[in-house]
C-alpha cells in the first residue's frame, strides 16, 4: 500500500518544506534575475506541475487537457469576429464548455454515485467503475468555469497563456485553494515589482505559514482522533461521547482547512503573490448568513457569482429567491462530495438561509448572544452529515447528543488517554475561535521584530517536531 508520504507532496512534509519550496523559490528568483522572465514564469508552471504529478502522474493529462481546452474556448470567447458568430454562436460554445468541464468532473466524481443509485432505484447491478479521483479536480474546474464565463461577457483583459495556466495550477492553491478569481491572480504573475525578492513578504509568509503548520499537525490532527474515533469506531456513544465527537470534528474540520489556507497564502506570498482571504472566524457569525460570508469565503463568492447570481438571485420574488438559494446549495453540498449525506449537509444550508431571509423580513431580532449560540450549534449538528460516511454513523452521533443517558464516559473512548481531557480541550478553543484574533487578522497587523520572529520560530519549531505522522489534509477529499 502507498502511504501518504509517498503519495502526496504535502505542505506539512519534510520533502516539502525542506527540498521541493526553497529549491522552488531560489531557482525562480534566480531566473528572475537573469531577467528572462518568461523562463521564471514557465519555471513555476513546470514546479507546479511537478507538485501536482507527484501524486500520481497518470493525471497529469488530465489537468493539462482541461487548461488547453478552456483557454482555447476562451480565447475564441473573447474575438470580436462576426464571421465566426456566423458559424456558431459564443452562448452555444459557452454552454459546450460548461458541459465539457462539468462532465469531466462528473465523470470522476459522480459516476459510481449515479451507478448506486441507478441499481438501487430499477434493482439492477451495473460493476462500478471505483475511479479515483483526481487531485484538485473540483478546485480547478471551478476556477476555469469563471474564467469562461467572464470571457463570454467580455469582463477579460488578460491573454497570455502562461499567467493563465499559472493562475489553473500554482501550486500554493492548486490543491485545495482559494478558489481564485483570474482577475485577482493574473495580472501579478506580470507584475515587475513581483519578480523581485521581497524580504518582508518573505517574513510574513513564515509567519503565516507556521501558524498554519501548527494549526494542522497540532490542533486538527489532535482534533481528528477523537473525531475519528466517535464517528468510525465506537459503535455506541453516550450524551458526553457524542458531543465530544461533533464538536471535535467542528474544530478539526475549521483548523485543518483554514491551516491548510493559512499555509497556501504564506507559500504564496514568498512568490510575492497575495492570495485571497478564505477564512474570517466563522465560528463567530451571529446567523447563518454572516457565517457564509466569514467560512471558504471564496467558493461563497463564486456560488453567488456563478450560480445564485445566475439563476435569478433575489431580483424575481420571494419564492424564486427561496428556491435560488436551495439549488445553489444542493450543488454546493454535491459540489464536496459525492453522497447523500452532502445533499443534505447542502439542504440544511439552504433551507436556514432561506428561514434567516423570511425571519429578517418579518423584523425580528435577536440578541447577539442567542443569535450565535442558535447558529453554532446548528453549524456544529450540519458538520455531522458532512462528516459520516453513511447515514447510520450521523444517526449515531445525533441520536446520542439528544439522548438522555448519563453524562458518563465508557471504555469506547479509552484511545483519547482519557476522556476527561477533551473536555478542557473544547473548552479552550472554543475560546480561541470566539475571543481571539484569527491568522488573517495577525498577518494583516504583522510587524517584524523580536516578537514575531519568537513566535514565528516556537510555531515552526512545534510543528515540524510533530510532523512524525503526516496526515492528508481533509479538502484534499473534495
Amino acid at each position: 500500500m502507498i502511504s501518504l508520504q509517498e503519495r502526496y507532496l504535502l505542505f506539512n512534509s519534510f520533502e516539502f518544506i525542506f527540498a521541493f519550496l526553497p529549491i522552488t523559490f531560489f531557482i525562480y528568483f534566480y531566473l528572475n534575475h537573469l531577467r528572462v522572465v518568461e523562463a521564471s514564469k514557465g519555471f513555476l508552471l513546470f514546479s507546479s506541475l511537478f507538485f501536482y504529478s507527484w501524486w500520481d502522474i497518470i493525471y497529469l493529462p488530465i489537468i493539462l487537457s482541461s487548461m488547453l481546452f478552456n483557454y482555447i474556448l476562451s480565447h475564441y470567447l473573447m474575438q470580436q469576429d462576426r464571421k465566426l458568430e456566423n458559424i456558431l454562436s459564443k452562448k452555444s460554445i459557452l454552454t459546450f464548455g460548461i458541459l465539457v468541464n462539468i462532465s469531466l468532473l462528473g465523470y470522476f466524481k459522480y459516476t459510481d454515485f449515479f451507478l448506486e443509485n441507478f441499481n438501487l432505484t430499477f434493482n439492477t447491478k451495473i460493476e462500478l467503475l471505483h475511479l479515483a479521483l483526481p487531485l484538485a479536480i473540483s478546485f480547478f474546474t471551478f476556477q476555469q468555469i469563471s474564467y469562461l464565463i467572464d470571457s463570454y461577457k467580455q469582463k477579460m483583459k488578460e491573454y497570455n497563456f502562461l499567467n493563465y495556466a499559472l493562475f489553473v495550477t500554482f501550486f500554493p492553491q492548486l490543491i485545495a485553494g482559494p478558489i481564485v478569481h483570474h482577475k485577482e491572480m493574473m495580472p501579478q504573475f506580470s507584475k515587475n515589482k513581483n519578480k523581485i525578492k521581497n524580504y518582508k513578504n518573505i517574513a510574513k509568509g513564515l509567519f503565516i505559514f507556521s501558524i498554519g503548520l501548527f494549526k494542522k499537525v497540532i490542533i486538527a490532527d489532535i482534533f481528528s482522533r477523537w473525531a475519528t474515533q466517535g464517528f468510525d469506531v465506537a459503535t455506541t456513544l453516550n450524551l458526553t461521547q457524542a458531543w465530544i465527537t461533533s464538536l471535535s470534528y467542528t474544530f478539526q474540520l475549521y483548523f485543518d482547512f483554514s491551516g491548510y489556507t493559512d499555509m497556501a497564502i504564506g507559500i504564496a506570498l514568498f512568490f510575492n503573490i497575495k492570495l485571497p482571504i478564505n477564512f474570517n472566524s466563522p465560528y463567530k457569525a451571529v446567523n447563518i448568513q454572516d457565517f457564509w460570508k466569514r467560512w471558504h469565503i471564496t467558493l461563497s463568492r463564486f456560488l453567488k457569482d456563478y450560480i445564485y447570481i445566475p439563476l435569478g438571485g433575489n431580483r424575481k420574488g420571494d419564492f424564486r429567491t427561496y428556491n435560488n438559494l436551495l439549488i445553489t446549495f444542493l450543488i454546493g453540498g454535491l459540489w464536496h462530495g459525492a453522497g447523500w449525506t452532502f445533499v443534505f449537509w447542502g439542504f440544511l444550508h439552504g433551507i436556514a438561509l432561506i428561514i434567516h431571509r423570511i425571519w429578517s423580513h418579518l423584523n425580528f431580532r435577536l440578541w447577539s448572544w442567542a443569535g450565535w449560540f442558535i447558529t453554532f450549534n446548528f453549524i456544529n449538528i450540519s458538520w455531522i452529515f458532512f462528516r459520516a460516511k453513511e447515514w447510520d454513523d450521523a444517526i449515531k452521533v445525533l441520536g446520542s447528543m439528544f439522548t438522555i443517558n448519563p453524562m458518563l464516559f465508557s471504555s469506547s473512548l479509552e484511545h483519547i488517554n482519557g476522556s476527561i481531557k477533551t473536555i478542557p480541550m473544547v473548552i479552550i478553543f472554543l475560546f480561541v475561535v470566539l475571543f481571539t484574533k484569527n491568522s488573517m487578522e495577525k498577518l494583516q497587523e504583522f510587524k517584524l521584530n523580536y516578537r514575531t520572529v519568537i513566535f514565528t520560530v516556537i510555531t515552526f519549531f512545534l510543528g515540524i517536531i510533530s510532523m512524525n505522522k503526516v496526515s492528508e489534509f481533509l479538502y484534499f477529499n473534495f
